[in-house]
Order: structure tokens, then C-alpha cells, then sequence
């Protein structure tokens, strides 16, 4: 996530913390690469010029000058101004209006409204809500079938008709949520080029009909000023309470988040940071700012260890360590609940600096894990808890079902059996189970 514009930023900033006295020389120079960092990210020139304008004035202030250290007070202010760019304070999804409450996702084609869709309603099951799926998207072909099999995979509901107009279908949701007792529906739209007069009053009459609480804009991160230009023209034709971007997690610039909130005023709600259901994060904008300018972001990883760490089952395995009688079960549940994490490229992100490790090390590591995880799901729970009975048959059969060789599943029960023994040393000792098998060669 904004790996590009956190590199050349620190370059730029990493000369700034340790000067023990700013200058108009040094301040000048520092700004410069600044605008050039910003400026190929692609955020918009105006907020570009109007952010630098703020940082000079406060550089050259008393807050700096008189500072102890006045490169890092710099820093801190371009921190200070960042946010306030990214949109200040968090802004939370307010459910407005009737129940159900109806929530209308609109935007350009290919965006990703409807993976969003699919996201935004798994975040409000979590919040404890009851949401209902809908699609109105007549246009693009399967776009109706798309979100009903996202829907199935996330065992979430979904509003199915084969009728062909989209007023239509809008009250014969709305009517299923109130008979089913759904709370809030969550309305996928077809994509829609701004420029299109036809699809644009097609938008603005379905928002007639629902009088929907939330017309939230899906911005693509990877589309540049473009997606600011055209959340600009939507924000003129519907009553838009806020955005979403996608694809944060691919290779965009940062410039849309940036700008979207300097420009058009709207809240940025969530940020889309993978393929998965579970990959919708809400939008901190002091967290951004803090990642983006490689400070990491503890309190997210906090959150998602939170969320992703079963606490009974951690205690169960810990016991079992301490016992000596951990087993390749244990580890597979172990391997489970850090795939709930993501990548270790994802984790790192959140850490001060993190993105100074060389993800490519990390590689062969994380590949290790997945054969691992795919050779002891290919076991049985017999083979699982003792290894002993494992011959040179059962190897074989193992290898084979999980797509992987003969020397892995021996490097496997190599590395466990040198762990075990190692557990049995230090059983009475704390500790990751994860964190043993490294020492003993796990992952290399």
C-alpha cells in the first residue's frame, strides 16, 4: 500500500530528521522533493500546492525554530498536514433513514463495486447487523450471478429476480428485506462512465426510488486524478455521503486517496486491501498518514490480532507446548489462525519501517507454510497426531494428494520431529510454537 510515494517521501524526510537547524536552503530543497514525490503519485497539483503552502508556513514558525530538534518537528508537521488531507478524523458509516436501512454503491465500470458490495455487508454482519445483497446492475452481463456467488461463498444473503428493470428490482428488495427482517440493504449498481447522460439519469432515478441513507462512491486507487475528476462529476448528480477505494493493496500511487477528500470534501469510509471478504479496512487517515511516511501502524495491528487470534484455542495449543504433546494438528491450527493475518508483506507494513525488509526473503518462507499447511491436510488425523505411523506408503499418498514431493513431506517431518524435541527441552517455557520451529529451520 502506497509503497511507491513512502519511499521516495522518507528519502525526502530522512534528511530532514536529523538537522539540528533548518534553513531556507535546507527547508527549499525539502520541498521540492516533496512535490515531486506527490506530484508522481499522482495526487491532484491544487491540494499538492496548497499542502506545501501550509508546511513552509509552519517550518518557519516558532514551533520549529525554537524546537530542540527541528527536522523532526518538521516531519511531525508534514504528518499534522497529511492527515488533515486524508480527511482528519475517521469517519464511520452512519446507517441513516428507515429500516431497512439502504445503502447505494455507485461509481465507474471495473472499480470493483461489486466485490465492495460483498466486503461492505460481511463488515456489517460483523457489526451485528442483518444485510441483504441486492444487485441492480442490468447491463453488465452475470454482473446479477457475480454477486450472488460472492454472496454463497461468504454465506451471505442475496436478492435474486430475473427481472430487467432496476426501479423494479430496488422495491422488490427493499420489500423482501422488510418481510424477511433485514436490516440493512446494501444495493451493487451497474458501473457507469461519468459522461454517460443515459446511465447517470438511470443513477439518479434509482436513488428517487430508494431515497437511500448512504450513496457511497467506489474509487478505483489505481485510476489516478481521473477517479477524482469523476467522483467530482457523481458528487454534482448524486447526493454522495461518502467513498470506498479499492485496490489499495496493488500498485497504487496514493494520489486518489490524497485528493479525494481535499477535493470533494467526502469522508473516505474503508479502503479495499485484497481479494477476500474480510480484506475491507476502515479508513484512519492519521493510521495512512503514519504508514505512508513509515511510521508504521501499531493500533491496526493490534485490531486484526484482535480479530484473528482465537483466544481458548492459543491457550490449548500453549498448554500442549508446555506438555510436550503439541502436534502437527496444533501447528495446522497454528498455520490457520496467521493466514487470518495475510501476507507477512501485509504485517510488515504495519510496523515502523517495515517495508526496509526485503519482502523477496520472505518469500521461500511464506511458500514453505503452504506446503506445509497442504501436506497436513492431505494426512489423516491418525497420521496427524503420530508420526510413527507414517511408512514410505503413506508418504507417497501424502505427497501425491497434496500437490507436493516426497522430500517435502520429509523435510516436514524432519523439521517437527527436531521441534518436538526442542519443545520437550523448554516445555515449561513460554513461547510461540511458530516462533521454535523457526529456530529449528522451519520456512528454510
Amino acid at each position: 500500500m502506497f509503497e511507491q510515494i513512502s519511499q521516495r517521501l522518507n528519502q525526502t524526510l530522512s534528511m530532514l530528521r536529523g538537522v539540528v537547524r533548518i534553513d531556507e536552503a535546507s527547508l527549499a530543497a525539502a520541498l521540492r522533493d516533496l512535490r515531486l514525490a506527490l506530484l508522481e503519485a499522482d495526487v491532484n497539483f491544487g491540494v499538492v500546492k496548497d499542502l506545501l503552502g501550509v508546511v513552509r508556513e509552519r517550518a518557519q514558525g516558532q514551533e520549529v525554530l525554537d524546537s530542540l530538534t527541528p527536522g523532526q518537528q518538521v516531519v511531525k508537521v508534514v504528518h499534522e498536514e497529511m492527515v488533515k488531507l486524508l480527511g482528519g478524523t475517521q469517519a464511520s458509516l452512519q446507517l441513516k433513514g428507515a429500516t431497512p436501512h439502504v445503502i447505494m454503491l455507485v461509481g465507474l465500470q471495473g472499480a470493483g463495486k461489486t466485490t465492495t458490495a460483498a466486503k461492505l455487508s460481511q463488515q456489517l454482519r460483523r457489526s451485528g447487523h442483518s444485510p441483504l445483497l441486492a444487485s441492480l446492475d442490468v447491463h453488465r452481463p452475470a454482473a446479477r450471478e457475480q454477486l450472488a456467488q460472492m454472496a454463497t461463498n461468504s454465506s451471505l444473503q442475496v436478492f435474486v429476480s430475473d427481472g430487467d428493470d432496476p426501479m423494479v428490482l430496488a422495491r422488490e428488495a427493499i420489500e423482501k428485506a422488510r418481510l424477511t427482517g433485514h436490516d440493512v440493504v446494501v444495493f451493487d449498481t451497474a458501473g457507469r462512465l461519468h459522461l454517460d447522460k443515459t446511465m447517470m439519469n438511470e443513477a439518479a432515478e434509482i436513488v428517487k426510488v430508494l431515497k437511500p441513507g448512504n450513496v457511497i462512491y467506489v474509487a478505483d486507487s489505481l485510476a489516478g486524478q481521473d477517479a477524482v475528476t469523476s467522483v467530482s462529476v457523481f458528487h454534482e448528480r448524486l447526493p454522495l455521503t461518502g467513498t470506498v477505494l479499492t485496490k489499495l493493496d496493488g500498485d497504487a500511487r496514493g494520489g486518489v486517496a490524497m485528493s479525494i477528500a481535499a477535493v470533494t470534501g467526502l469522508p473516505i469510509l474503508y479502503a479495499g486491501v485484497g481479494e477476500r471478504t474480510e480484506d475491507l479496512e476502515a479508513f484512519h487517515p492519521d493510521r495512512i498518514a503514519s504508514r505512508i511516511l513509515g511510521m508504521g501502524d501499531i493500533l491496526t495491528l493490534i485490531e486484526k490480532a484482535q480479530e484473528g487470534v482465537d483466544i481458548e484455542v492459543a491457550a490449548k495449543i500453549e498448554k500442549r507446548l508446555r506438555d510436550a504433546t503439541f502436534t502437527l494438528e496444533d501447528f495446522r491450527e497454528q498455520i490457520r489462525q496467521m493466514n487470518k493475518f495475510g501476507s507477512m508483506s501485509k504485517l510488515l507494513e504495519l510496523l515502523p519501517m517495515g517495508r526496509g525488509v526485503d519482502m523477496k526473503a520472505l518469500a521461500p518462507a511464506e511458500g514453505d507454510m503452504r506446503s506445509f499447511s497442504a501436506i497436513i491436510d492431505s494426512m489423516s488425523v491418525e497420521e496427524r497426531r503420530h508420526l510413527q505411523t507414517i511408512d514410505r506408503s503413506r508418504c507417497r499418498r501424502i505427497a501425491k494428494g497434496s500437490g507436493t514431493r516426497i522430500q517435502d513431506v520429509n523435510r516436514l517431518l524432519k523439521q517437527f520431529n527436531t521441534a518436538r524435541k526442542l519443545m520437550k527441552k523448554l516445555g515449561r517455557q513460554r513461547g510461540d510454537p511458530l516462533d521454535m520451529m523457526r529456530n529449528v529451520g522451519f520456512g528454510r
